[in-house]
């Protein structure tokens, strides 16, 4: 098939796509990275990532999400050759879907009805994706696929992600707030509560930056 894409052009995206998809990573990195500087008032350990955007540097966090959903669109492109085979069709449909979700995420902030909506379509999506692709790369002859303990990260992070959530509203419920009944986020916690969804959260973003480059690297090194 490499040859066939390449008679007709085709192969050339692959390599600027790669490369496209790991300045993107670092990028929607390097924007989350700086929103942790400049602003402190949202503690990492239990607000979560799109909480950034009732600061004061919104283009920051519409740059994490913007440049997150573009690195998904390129590393697209760039595994491209795993659309041989319906697993890998399967998996890049699903990454698809987790640009779109990234994008949404980036036009429609957490104050949007929608954002709830974009987190639903692309985390889950992005999870799958990586998890299908790897496995439908490693059945590429003459294609080093990412690591498969990359590719099952995300998903584990978002489970731990949904579990601190879930931790943290009982042990506010517990403390005698309802979270249903709050006219917006909370400005700190009650004594006592403690929450980690906030480094989950985090750790959810680490784990597809990781997977999305180890992926793109080893669509170039199948391009050398």
């Amino acid at each position: 098939m490499n040859t066939a894409i390449d008679q007709v052009g085709l192969g050339s995206w692959f390599t600027p796509a790669a490369y496209a998809a790991i300045l993107c990573v670092v990028l929607s990195g390097a924007s989350l990275a700086l929103l942790h500087i400049v602003s402190p008032e949202f503690a990492p350990s239990w607000r979560m990532v799109s909480e950034y955007a009732n600061g004061r540097h919104h283009w920051l966090i519409t740059s994490v999400f913007a440049c997150w959903a573009l690195s998904s669109f390129a590393l697209l492109a760039a595994l491209w050759p795993a659309s041989a085979t319906t697993l890998g069709r399967i998996g890049l449909l699903f990454l698809l879907l987790a640009g779109i979700g990234q994008t949404m995420g980036a036009l429609f902030d957490i104050n949007h009805k929608l954002h709830s909506a974009a987190a639903m379509i692309g985390i889950p999506s992005l999870c799958a994706a990586a998890v299908l692709l790897t496995l439908a790369l490693a059945r590429r002859p003459g294609f080093e696929a990412p690591p498969l303990w990359a590719a099952h990260l995300p998903w584990i992070s978002f489970v731990l992600m949904i579990g601190a959530l879930f931790w943290l509203y009982s042990a506010l419920k517990s403390a005698g707030i309802d979270m249903a009944a709050q006219a917006g986020p909370l400005d700190e916690l009650p004594t006592g509560v403690s929450g980690y969804v906030g480094w989950a959260n985090r750790l959810l973003f680490v784990t597809s930056y990781l997977w999305t480059v180890l992926a793109a690297v080893a669509a170039l090194k199948a391009r050398a």
